[in-house]
């Protein structure tokens, strides 16, 4: 075996936040959720795009259904997260 393996891809800050706040919006939407923001892996920040996602797709299902409400959570995340992430670092106080 040589030393030159490949090397893991890498997942950018702003495609990992879509990911993990649009997980935890569905599990929110639901009422599946436990704990606090840490407990979820969440920034500060990151939590402030899971209040605003979540208040927004309840809107949303309750105006147009759960199929909406998911599109929405998708949108509504990778929206946010790529303006959070904009330089690769997290725009914003200390806390990200």
């Amino acid at each position: 075996m040589t030393g030159n393996s490949p090397s893991a891809a890498t997942t950018s800050p702003a495609r990992l936040c879509t990911r993990i706040i649009a997980y935890w919006s569905r599990r929110a939407l639901t009422g599946d959720t436990y704990g606090d923001y840490q407990s979820m892996g969440l920034s500060d920040g990151q939590y402030e795009i899971l209040r605003t996602v979540v208040d927004a797709a309840r809107a949303e299902r309750e105006r147009a259904g759960d199929e909406a409400a998911g599109r929405l959570i998708d949108r509504r995340a990778r929206t946010a997260c790529e303006e959070r992430y904009r330089n690769g670092e997290p725009t914003g106080g200390p806390w990200g």
